[in-house]
């Protein structure tokens, strides 16, 4: 197996990591900027304002883009599967 299919192999892994991840870690990183920014100015530090509304955007996202994250892992899985045959040729 030729250097440049193991080099696609990992360009397509890691794009298809990024892919995946993306929607959760964005809804969890705007979601957690903008509690943080109200607790800044509110003065309020209390844990369960940070947690709760995080643990229900993500999960919201997890349902929302759900169809979106298995298309693309599947997508990624066959064709790793199929490269996985070619090895030996």
């Amino acid at each position: 197996m030729p250097y440049e299919q193991f080099i696609a192999i990992g360009h397509e892994t890691l794009l298809s990591t990024v892919l995946t991840v993306s929607p959760v870690l964005i809804a969890g990183l705007i979601i957690g900027l903008i509690v943080g920014v109200f607790q800044a100015a509110t003065s309020i530090n209390e844990a369960t304002l940070a947690f709760v509304p995080k643990l229900i955007i993500v999960g919201l996202v997890l349902v929302l883009a759900g169809p979106f994250m298995i298309s693309t892992m599947s997508g990624f899985f066959q064709t790793i599967f199929t490269e996985i045959g070619r090895v030996n040729r």
